[in-house]
């Protein structure tokens, strides 16, 4: 049977006729729907873990006991992961072991474009890229045999395009993977420096035979052309060749780490001028040059970005695409936190009160745009409250006028160790979390303060109430975000204070099915002075309309922000 599927649920599909056991993440777009689609199948435990790491750590232990296991996670995700992964690597496994990355070319929704292959081949693990959902699903599988046979953990690198695009996929039956005997080995398991030293000269012989593997593997693939144009590429890019360049011959790369010496040379033999097409980094162009072979890469195309067939023609034809273009300006359209959103009251508070904002990774990083731009920094998942902290041992007077926010699922993932942090080395700041019941910015997936698991089962939430004062925090208060008087004087009474402090603003997401709103409101014209007070809190239902504020009743659900900024009363 066949089905379109996209490249994410193609994956998913992968681990389920692999036999996979086991898949632990951490939702991070483009990666989060092949765990949302894993968890689909009863065959698999699937689970949300913390973050990255402990997901990778739990897919090692699996892999170790025998099954086949998976970790899934963002490019970004990776660098959280990566003090398991490395090591795994001179560990090896027993099980198979796939750790599926997604990068970002473009950052759709990402702080960086960091590309995967460098970090692999620093750690020494093989990398696959598919370049549509059949490979998706068919690398998937692949990688748990490579995994198995060469005692390696293998990267299956997808890209935003593959990862969220659909194709067809042919859906075969499942393979009942038999989960392998575990045998006590810590010659093997346990990397103590000795251990290690005995490990690492089997690491460097392992990529010797996937090397070797790469020369005649049917992932590595010629595709003939006309003698003129020879093009190396892989992953989303070979879509993009294949539509620009017809008539050229391609050397389509399925795994890019190892690279296969021999083939490369000779497909380089059979034409005039040869490209190497690569997202990112110029890791396969790298090669080749070391290889002392002539080619073209970066020197043409750019560094960053997505490419496209577009962009393809241009550079190799000197095409130029006709685009058809209106004469009205179209308005713009910029992320906007949603009507009704907990994190607007908060950002507003902030920005009235003028104090300075560590921020982080989630739904109301939107709070550095206008009109809010109550945001002051944003580094990584976690990074809000170390840089507050490091902001006070360098200025002790920024403590009186810096808070650090983060939200639930960030504060579990990498912020709880930065509050110890703080308590350990007695600062004084104040940390806000901003707890929406829920990991907002990927969908909707839930987190250990939820109280329920990725299948939906109950389980024990996390108090954060009860974790902060547990940590040494002593001033630990819970908030309504909605409540614009409250909140303020909570925000002013603990930067007065001089220890550390932890505001928990709760309120639920407002997309969240059990959140119920009174209902729109309206603007009553005979009282409002157009103060314009009410476009201050950046809300996406208020716009104005011949230079006077009017509020989209399709839009607005009656969270109640504006009826409080509203001083002569025309809001209700």
């Amino acid at each position: 049977m066949k089905q379109i599927l996209l490249g994410n649920q193609a994956v998913a599909r992968g681990f389920y006729e692999a036999g996979a056991k086991v898949v632990s993440s951490y939702p991070g777009t483009p990666s989060t729907e092949v765990t949302e689609f894993a968890a689909l199948y009863d065959e698999i435990y699937a689970e949300w873990a913390p973050n990255e790491k402990v997901a990778a750590e739990t897919a090692i232990g699996a892999a170790v006991a025998g099954a086949r296991a998976a970790a899934c996670m963002k490019h970004v995700g990776l660098n959280v992961a990566a003090d398991p992964v490395f090591t795994v690597s001179y560990t090896g496994i027993n099980g198979g072991l796939v750790l599926v990355v997604a990068d970002d070319p473009g950052m759709h929704s990402s702080q960086n474009e960091q590309d995967t292959r460098r970090v692999a081949m620093a750690a020494k693990i093989p990398v696959l890229e598919p370049s549509d959902s059949t490979e998706c699903k068919e690398f998937t599988k692949l990688a748990f045999q490579l995994s198995e046979e060469y005692d390696t953990p293998v990267i299956l690198r997808l890209c935003t395009r593959v990862a969220h695009s659909q194709s067809l996929v042919e859906l075969c039956e499942p393979n009942a993977a038999a989960q392998k005997e575990y045998v006590k080995n810590p010659g093997k398991y346990v990397m103590m420096p000795a251990m290690a030293k005995v490990r690492h000269p089997l690491v460097e012989k392992r990529m010797k035979d996937l090397s070797v593997l790469a020369e005649t593997a049917d992932f590595n693939k010629e595709e003939k052309g006309n003698g003129k144009i020879g093009v190396i590429t892989s992953c989303t890019s070979y879509q993009y060749v294949k539509e620009a360049l017809p008539e050229a011959g391609v050397l389509k790369l399925g795994m890019t780490y190892p690279l296969p010496t021999e083939k490369i040379k000779n497909f380089c033999k059979q034409y005039e001028t040869v490209y190497v097409i690569e997202e990112l980094e110029p890791v396969t162009e790298e090669f080749c040059k070391q290889l002392g072979l002539t080619v073209f890469g970066k020197e043409k195309f750019p560094m960053e970005g997505e490419y496209s067939t577009e962009l393809i023609r241009s550079v190799i034809l000197g095409e130029q695409t006709t685009t058809f273009t209106i004469d009205e300006a179209l308005p713009v359209r910029p992320p906007v936190l949603c009507a009704g959103c907990p994190h607007r009251g908060v950002h507003f508070t902030l920005k009235k009160l003028g104090v300075r904002v560590t921020g982080d990774i989630g739904c109301y990083t939107l709070g550095a745009l206008a009109p809010m731009q109550s945001l002051d920094t944003c580094v990584c998942m976690g990074a809000s409250i170390g840089m507050m902290h490091g902001m006070e041992k360098a200025d002790e007077a920024s403590a009186e006028n810096t808070v650090a926010i983060l939200g639930d699922s960030t504060f579990v993932h990498s912020g709880i160790t930065g509050l110890v942090n703080m308590v350990y080395n007695q600062s004084t700041g104040t940390v806000m979390i901003l707890d929406n019941s829920i990991t907002g910015m990927t969908g909707h997936q839930q987190n250990p303060t939820t109280g329920h698991t990725l299948k939906g089962d109950q389980t024990t939430a996390i108090n954060l109430e009860a974790l902060c004062k547990s940590l040494g925090i002593n001033r630990v208060r819970v908030e309504d975000p909605f409540d614009l008087k409250g909140l303020e004087q909570a925000i002013k009474e603990e930067l007065a204070a001089r220890e550390p402090s932890v505001i928990i603003a709760r309120r639920p997401c407002a997309l969240l099915k059990n959140v119920k709103f009174p209902g729109p409101v309206s603007i009553d014209e005979a009282k409002c002075v157009n103060c314009k007070m009410c476009m201050k809190i950046g809300c996406p239902a208020i716009s104005l309309k011949n230079g006077r504020p009017v509020i989209d009743q399709t839009v607005c659900n009656g969270c109640g922000l504006c009826k409080q900024v509203c001083k002569p009363g025309a809001i209700g």
